[in-house]
């Protein structure tokens, strides 16, 4: 979910949900790494059956990570790969299924958001490149010192996209690396592995929903499977909130903030490339070139207990004296379509709306007000009310002139501080500690380094906190006057019809230069800084888009024409799994389109298999596609293609919780849940314990009392 503060919000409102993950490392004997045995029981004292990875949240940091030195080349982004995933198998130990799904082709609404981020990406890194340049100059001319510019290829993250040659490759590795856990891994042997690689649409964490439901409305599926699913985007928790399974958790990487970075000009730590002095690097020892290299720390993992937020909300959503009787897994529904409002990866979040400033819970407590009215829920099994909607809306609009205004009040605020408290800490009577709290804006948020007095603003011409904004906003964003009832009801419907569409996903399912813009507007849609707002680019015409495309597919390749058709997801099982026998048995006849109710052999999994033209098959060598990697001679794997089963016409996934789920004991105390109500976080001051021995005068009195002013908020 377009959300970035969502986590954060939830794990402090939530805290209890938040578990570090135990992993066991490898150990070293006379010279030799001894692997961990992922077949032994699993240290964090849970034992997990299927392990989904929503696979572009692994490839993205193993090519080009933030935090360590990128790959040298594609090789080693692969190994990187790898590594990064029997991380995860490790610490989950999956006992029935490994899923891994790679981000193929997206919806339309999701396409635009993407092309949206990275023509700012894109525009961010020629900007970075412009300020490198200016700033090696001023700092050659100073007499400073700096390491010559590096010529290296940059990789282009762009190429993690379907149909490239980048991930057709990604997915031959992973065939590859599939093949060889499957062989040497005793923790493998039994599993059923899922690959769904960029050549089977859609996004990856909905490919991997979609396997849940289809399995989970088949008659023999296990209603107590224990699912986990890696990912650190926010709606994984609303997609696994949206599946009403008893036991769901997510794993993450544990989030860090502040990470110190390298200067981008110089490699030093300590500064910004704004503060660059192009001071030579001290030589740290006979060996070691420099001192001042990039810390590596390996990142740690949390769970994240879906079982445990379902305890908090229903111990929040809980309502009595209802005219209808109290369902809290249709509650849990209408929360997950609330929180739409606050963001998602489709639609603009509304304005008046920020989580930093309370919108969720103000949201819940409007819906339990407004439910007693509206005699019923918002929506059932991905279906919207929308005349109870309506009723939500009202009360949003009713309170957003005062939203704006305190927002304002609210930047305005931290500045009018700073400066008071840079005058108490030329005068001696502040810690220098109190001062941190000007790195942080009024939502707790830390500011970026761009955010100071020298870098302007990009212009807010709505001014949301100002009267007749309406007008400002209608004309600024659509050159039409706020009065014309007939625009605005048209604004409308096209974004209810974008927020139930959404729902439905969550829960059921050049010619054209002028496209591609060097520069473009930046709108911030209620937000502070540019790298929080919407790019504006033109929409894509997709007539013209074909029919510039129409005269570029006769000169395609036989591989590039291969590339850029639809895929199958192949299922993976070793030579001692109960499956082998059977799919070398369709193999031996040539048997295509089989449908499998094979429960004993399979988890209760059901599908159609169907025969793969280059298939990997046991006792048959695979060769290793990277060079630092033997091939495997002894093949123990078998793959098949995999097709899950169809819904019959008429089908509605029921959002509910299946007969004969074992509902997992409640661990929350009431401590835990006081915890959770005890407000917004709040940056602290620090006084200087010198303060309480300055002779009284009335200086001081004013001193001492503003600082308790600023304290409370007053100033």
């Amino acid at each position: 979910m377009g959300v970035p503060a969502f986590f954060r919000w939830l794990s402090r409102k939530y805290p209890s949900i938040i578990v570090h993950c135990l992993e066991e490392k490898a150990k070293e004997y006379n010279g030799f790494k001894i692997p961990v045995d992922t077949s032994k029981p699993n240290p964090n004292e849970v034992e997990f059956d299927n392990l989904y990875l929503d696979m572009n949240g692994i490839i993205h940091p193993c090519t080009h990570p933030e935090d360590k030195p990128a790959p040298k080349n594609e090789d080693e982004m692969m190994v990187a790969i790898f590594e990064y995933i029997d991380r995860l198998f490790n610490i989950v130990r999956p006992r029935r299924v490994l899923y891994m799904a790679i981000d193929g082709v997206a919806p339309r609404a999701k396409m635009n958001q993407q092309r949206s981020r990275r023509f700012r990406a894109s525009k961010e890194g020629a900007e970075l490149t412009e300020e490198k340049s200016k700033m090696r100059e001023e700092v050659i001319q100073r007499g400073g010192y700096l390491p010559p510019e590096e010529i290296k290829e940059r990789f282009d993250s762009n190429c993690i996209t379907p149909g490239t040659e980048f991930m057709d490759n990604l997915a031959k590795c992973l065939r590859y690396y599939i093949a060889d856990r499957l062989t040497n891994d005793p923790g493998w042997h039994n599993i059923t592995v899922f690959l769904s690689d960029a050549s089977v649409p859609g996004e990856g964490e909905h490919k991997i929903m979609d396997f849940i439901r289809r399995q989970r409305a088949q008659p023999n599926h296990d209603p107590n499977t224990h699912h986990c699913l890696c990912g650190a985007d926010a709606d994984l928790i609303m997609l696994g909130l949206a599946t009403h399974e008893a036991n769901f958790t997510i794993i993450r990487e544990e989030f860090k903030p502040n990470k110190p970075r390298p200067c981008a000009l110089c490699g030093q730590m300590g500064h910004e490339i704004k503060d660059c002095q192009g001071l030579a690097r001290e030589k740290q020892g006979e060996h070691d070139e420099f001192a001042d290299t990039v810390p590596v720390s390996e990142q740690e993992f949390i769970f994240i207990r879906l079982a445990v937020l379902r305890e908090y909300l229903e111990k929040e959503l809980t309502m009595a004296s209802l005219p209808f009787p109290f369902d809290f897994e249709r509650s849990v529904d209408d929360w997950v379509f609330m929180c739409f409002f606050v963001g998602n990866d489709f639609l603009p979040h509304l304005p008046s709306l920020e989580i930093r400033e309370g919108a969720i819970d103000r949201l819940v407590g409007i819906y339990k007000d407004v439910v007693h009215k509206t005699g019923g829920y918002l929506t059932e099994n991905g279906f919207v009310n929308l005349e109870r909607v309506e009723l939500i809306m009202q009360a949003v609009g009713v309170a957003e002139d005062n939203i704006f205004k305190k927002r304002k009040d609210d930047d305005v605020r931290p500045h009018n501080k700073c400066c008071l408290l840079s005058t108490l800490h030329r005068g001696g009577l502040v810690t220098s500690d109190s001062l941190r709290s000007d790195d942080v804006d009024s939502r707790g948020v830390k500011r970026k380094a761009e955010d100071s007095d020298s870098e302007p603003e990009p212009e807010d011409n709505v001014r949301l906190w100002e009267e007749g904004w309406k007008q400002r906003y209608y004309k600024t964003k659509f050159d039409v006057d706020a009065t014309d009832d007939e625009f605005r009801k048209k604004v409308v419907q096209s974004y209810v019809e974008g927020l139930c569409w959404v729902l439905r996903y969550y829960y059921q399912e050049s010619s054209i230069i002028d496209f591609y813009p060097d520069d473009f507007a930046i709108d911030l849609n209620g937000k502070k800084y540019a790298w929080q707002g919407v790019a504006l680019l033109p929409f894509v015409d997709e007539r013209r888009l074909r029919a510039a495309l129409a005269d570029v597919y006769p000169d395609l390749s036989p591989e590039e024409v291969r590339r850029n058709s639809l895929g199958s997801d192949v299922i993976f099982v070793g030579k001692s799994h109960p499956l082998c026998d059977f799919i070398r048995e369709l193999y031996r006849a040539e048997s295509h389109e089989v449908l499998i109710f094979l429960y004993e052999l399979c988890h209760g999994i059901q599908g159609i298999l169907n025969l793969d033209e280059d298939p990997i098959l046991p006792d048959k060598p695979v060769e290793s596609p990277i060079p630092t990697l033997r091939d495997i001679s002894s093949n123990c794997a078998i793959g098949i293609k995999f097709k899950d089963p169809q819904y019959d016409d008429g089908f509605v996934f029921k959002a509910v919780v299946l007969p004969g789920a074992k509902i997992p004991n409640k661990v929350l105390k009431p401590g835990d849940w006081e915890r959770s109500n005890r407000g917004p976080w709040r940056p602290q001051l620090g006084f200087n314990p010198n303060l309480m021995k300055i002779p009284p005068n009335p200086s001081v009195y004013l001193v001492g009392f503003l600082h308790l002013m600023l304290l409370s908020g007053i100033v």
